[in-house]
């Protein structure tokens, strides 16, 4: 702890203005004092290279809050002596792009290049977007966006193929520390925390830098202070914990649900447990959570366990009629369920290849002998005829042809020898040895 206290010295300039603060006071003046981002800072890294040829291209940063982006921005246009021009998206408009692209064209004609640093760049439309793409391309601009939003499917191709994306990480329990420590060198004391109060302070920030400093100035801010360290308990009273990143409608949320669906997959019902309690906890609406476990249960359960889907069913009505907190349990039972119970996708796999199939062969009709009759005219004409009723023959199973004259039988389930469908397989296998029986002697299944 004291050799990681002695490696930062904050800017002298910063630790006077007490009012402003502690993520602004403590905000890094060079690139190697940014935490958490060596795999793209470090000198054999791809910006650590850039930087060392004193040459930058357009970018998209992309990563969670409070992991550097708009530091990082700066800092490159510092390195390489670029003016900096920042922009938000939020609060920026055509005109306010108009102004930046103009007073960047005048600098380049002075001889000075110009870094246009575009917060949140994912909020801007489609066609201001575009409004982008011939000042990238002529180098009127270095375009540098930060964005939380995957850039895949926020920003246009033509922009994304004019910039390299870089994506940040959130912050690790090490690189946090180190700002809890950089924060006490600034402050001049310690933290007034438990070992255990500190991890738990650390847990709270959830991997945002920003967000963690300000926990720090929190608690370097009561007066007085306290006479003993605080411990964990006393931690709600003093902070807030960050609300989980999370939007039902964006990236994490579908990230999320298919950490869920691997997880169950992969039957492993703690991993699944884990991703569902950080949706239901980020606010996720259970009735989706429902929704996909059931979708589950069909799609990767199916005749494996058939009683997979009637639990799912079962567990939606528990919640309907329960709620939140109680139904939540149901919820969690549920997921156990389905983590645990034997796996098989022979049924979405019968259900894809018979749908293909059916697609291919257009409009066949179905052979005479399995038709109703129930008119004269349709019997005259064979409707009917040959049906061999299944429950008069010999192990109640006529070996029929029941696919359209001239097409071969298809056999689209395939049941492995798991769980349930174990005994299903043996089943089909019996009805095809009869079939094959039956259907070599013509005319002993007719009736």
């Amino acid at each position: 702890m004291a050799d990681l206290f002695a490696e930062f010295e904050p800017p002298a300039a910063s630790v006077p203005d007490a009012s402003r603060p502690l993520p602004d006071r403590l905000r890094p003046k060079t690139l190697a004092d940014v935490v958490g981002q060596d795999h793209l800072l470090g000198l054999e890294a791809p910006l650590g290279r850039m930087l060392a040829a004193k040459r930058i291209p357009s970018m998209v940063l992309w990563g969670p809050p409070g992991c550097g982006k708009t530091t990082i921005a700066k800092l490159l246009a510092q390195d390489t002596n670029l003016f900096f021009q920042p922009l938000s998206a939020v609060f920026s408009g055509v005109a306010d792009l108009r102004k930046a692209f103009d007073a960047a064209a005048q600098r380049r004609h002075k001889g000075q290049a110009t870094l246009l640093f575009v917060d949140e760049i994912h909020r801007f439309n489609r066609s201001q977007q575009d409004g982008f793409l011939p000042f990238v391309e002529d180098g009127t601009v270095i375009l540098v966006g930060a964005t939380t939003e995957n850039p895949s499917f926020e920003l246009n191709a033509a922009l994304l193929s004019r910039c390299q994306v870089f994506v940040l990480r959130r912050l690790v329990d090490a690189a946090l520390e180190l700002l809890l420590v950089r924060a006490e060198a600034a402050a001049g004391h310690k933290l007034p925390l438990t070992e255990s109060a500190r991890a738990a302070l650390r847990a709270m920030a959830d991997g945002d830098g920003r967000h963690m400093l300000t926990l720090a100035d929190d608690v370097f801010s009561l007066s007085p202070l306290p006479t003993k360290p605080l411990d964990t308990a006393d931690l709600p009273g003093v902070v807030q914990r960050r609300a989980p990143v999370y939007d039902k409608d964006r990236e994490e949320h579908y990230n999320l649900i298919s950490a869920v669906h691997k997880s169950l997959r992969g039957s492993d019902p703690d991993a699944a447990l884990y991703w569902v309690s950080r949706m239901m906890d980020a606010g996720e609406d259970p009735t989706y959570i429902l929704r996909r476990l059931t979708r589950f249960a069909v799609e990767d359960i199916g005749m494996a366990d058939p009683q997979a889907l009637q639990t799912a069913i079962a567990t939606w009505e528990t919640y309907d009629r329960l709620g939140s907190p109680e139904g939540d349990l149901a919820i969690a039972m549920l997921v156990i369920y389905l983590g645990t119970a034997p796996k098989s996708n022979a049924t979405y796999e019968a259900h894809k290849t018979a749908l293909q199939t059916a697609r291919e062969t257009g409009s066949l009709m179905p052979p005479k002998h399995i038709l109703n009759a129930p008119t004269r005219l349709m019997k005259d004409i064979g409707y009917g005829k040959g049906y061999a009723y299944d429950h008069a023959t010999e192990d109640a199973f006529s070996g029929q042809h029941y696919f359209p004259d001239n097409m071969p039988r298809r056999e689209f389930y395939q049941p492995p020898e798991r769980g349930f469908e174990r005994e299903i397989k043996k089943r089909l296998e019996y009805w095809s040895k009869l079939r094959s029986q039956k259907q070599a002697k013509p005319g002993e299944a007719e009736s």
